[in-house]
């Protein structure tokens, strides 16, 4: 990275940082330039990698299929003009029902039916064991069509025990990953930046 670059990179990490202290211009104009970078970084990949070459180079050799597409993606964009902004709802329909169709079945087999196998498969070991009576103790302590009394009660326990469990991993896997993302601006400002650590 040259040192333009680098010099940069610093002042832009600083005036994110500078957020801890509060809310300030330098930590607006930081905000201001990522969200404007993302937007059109992404505007310039969905042009190339998706119109271009998936609606535009076929339309020019001729694949009429394509223009079922155009019209509705043009249609989105009637929502702008008040007076004719319900014929968006027509593509916006179509994307819900075509991604409910597609995902409904996918979300199915890999949320539930390949998690079931998976809890299953491994009850001859002791941490398949342990993972059959999480789940098990789990989805009984969100079992609210009868009153958590009797044996119902300690085994919806042993549940929120687990789930105190998951809970408290979690979390604490994303301070970890939060911490090692300071240590590596941390790194990068001293040595990089002010080279006053070796790299």
């Amino acid at each position: 990275m040259s040192d333009i670059g680098i010099w940069i990179t610093a002042l832009a990490t600083l005036a994110i940082y500078s957020f801890l202290y509060r809310d300030n211009p330098f930590y607006k104009a930081a905000e201001y330039l990522l969200i404007g970078l993302t937007v059109g970084y992404s505007l310039v990949i969905s042009v190339k990698t998706v119109l271009w070459p998936g609606l535009v180079l076929p339309l020019l050799g001729g694949d009429t299929a394509k223009i079922i597409p155009l019209v509705l993606g043009g249609l989105m964009f009637i929502r702008l003009v008040p007076k004719l902004g319900g014929w968006s709802r027509i593509p916006l329909a179509v994307y819900v029902g075509a991604g409910a169709g597609v995902s409904i079945p996918a979300m199915l087999k890999a949320r539930v039916l390949q998690q079931m196998g998976a809890t299953m498969s491994n009850v001859t070991t002791i941490s398949g064991v342990i993972m059959l009576v999480g789940v098990i103790t789990t989805i009984l302590y969100f079992y609210f069509s009868r009153e958590q009394k009797g044996l119902l009660q300690p085994v919806a326990k042993i549940g929120t025990y687990y789930m105190m469990i998951f809970f408290g991993a979690t979390f604490g896997y994303t301070v970890m990953s939060r911490v090692s993302l300071l240590i590596g601006r941390m790194e990068f400002l001293l040595g990089d930046w002010l080279r006053l650590i070796a790299r």
